[in-house]
């Protein structure tokens, strides 16, 4: 199923200093929009703007230009939502940051580095803030918690309507023979040997060290093959040892059609029921095991079958709508203002406006909502 993009997950935040504690000559960032006691400034309007930009061009480079006038309206719309989230967020005592680390911790894995520092070091190489990089990881794993707990906990789903979706969607729902595969992929460990001077080419190694090298291969997937076969499983050892692209993944290669694959290969593919897994089988890249981690047969799926591809598919069909009017409900709590010339097209009729107040003691700002319900 296509992930739906959620922009209001994506933006990053940016602590601004109140003018008075600033020296003479520094730029004050520009404000354009308030919530509540939070602000929403031209730097990161532009940024979540430019973003958006960058992914519809990535995605769908031929109508780019069209969809992205379409959706660059709904920008300020997504950052007022996050910030609404991220103060939710606080009222409930959602902070993130245990699933943080856990996250890091794992990317860190993934790119085989030994220590957090390191993995702080390799964005930095790439150009990137780490303490900004850190907040908009951040800031998606609260809202996502927030969305999830307070909209998503409450879509009701039964087996009624499931079963309505399917006989709405079944020929949608056609498919041919397909597997779901997943491998574990041991390469060959090749001798590096040094070049035998400054402009010469590295020898390549000699046919005893290449079949040393398969055969010290073999070996090793066979090994791991044995574990799976005592109980070990699939995608942790495919984490740990495979080297394939897939491996961060846990081996997940998607789904493969009968007949894309080479014949022999395919044969023995098609011959795996769902949770079955292959012999050790040589390739171009070395020895493979391959897991079906689903066989689907043609033809249109029962309802069983299909259960869990519809409540994913319904989730996300009555989960927009329920998001769009929760946030509607916070914004209706909140004190919102946004500067002429932006539009926030999740604005409610109900929303408040701040009223700015003077405070000759403080020499500061506060919010005040209208009808003197209040100062925050």
């Amino acid at each position: 199923m296509k992930k739906t993009r959620l922009p209001l997950l994506l933006a990053v935040g940016f602590a601004v200093l109140l003018p008075s504690l600033l020296p003479a000559d520094t730029v004050v960032e520009e404000i354009v929009a308030r919530v509540n006691n939070e602000i929403v400034t031209r730097t990161e309007y532009n940024r979540s703007r430019d973003q958006l930009k960058q992914e519809i061009q990535q995605q769908d480079p031929a109508n780019a230009e069209r969809i992205f006038a379409e959706k660059q309206r709904d920008v300020l719309r997504d950052l007022i939502d996050q910030q609404l989230l991220l103060q939710k967020a606080k009222d409930l005592g959602i902070t993130g940051d245990t699933e943080l680390i856990k996250r890091l911790d794992e990317m860190r894995k993934q790119m085989n580095l030994e220590t957090m520092d390191d993995l702080e070091k390799a964005a930095e190489a790439q150009g990137a803030s780490y303490e900004d990089f850190k907040q908009t990881m951040r800031n998606q794993i609260i809202t996502q918690r927030v969305i999830g707990q307070e909209v998503g906990s409450k879509l009701a789903m039964n087996k009624d309507d499931e079963k309505k979706f399917y006989e709405q969607h079944r020929a949608e729902m056609e498919h041919p023979e397909q597997v779901r595969l997943s491998e574990i992929l041991i390469a060959p460990k090749m001798p590096a040997k040094p070049a035998a001077g400054p402009d010469a080419k590295p020898e390549p190694p000699s046919e005893a060290e290449t079949e040393a090298a398969l055969a010290a291969a073999k070996a090793k997937a066979e090994d791991l093959l044995d574990q799976i076969h005592k109980g070990a499983k699939f995608e942790d050892l495919a984490k740990k040892y495979s080297d394939g692209p897939s491996a961060k993944d846990g081996g997940d290669l998607s789904y493969f059609k009968r007949g894309t694959m080479p014949k022999e290969l395919d044969d023995k593919v098609f011959a795996l029921k769902a949770g079955e897994v292959s012999d050790v089988i040589r390739t171009k890249q070395g020895y493979v095991i391959l897991l079906a981690a689903e066989h689907e047969m043609a033809g249109i799926p029962t309802l069983k079958e299909a259960e869990p591809r519809i409540q994913d598919a319904m989730y996300m069909q009555k989960l927009q709508p329920a998001l769009r009017a929760y946030l509607t409900t916070l914004r209706e709590q909140a004190f919102i203002d946004y500067k002429p010339g932006y539009i926030d097209t999740g604005a409610s009729a109900k929303q408040t406006k701040p009223v700015e107040t003077a405070d000759k003691e403080a020499g500061a700002k506060n919010l005040k909502k209208k009808k003197k319900l209040g100062v925050f």
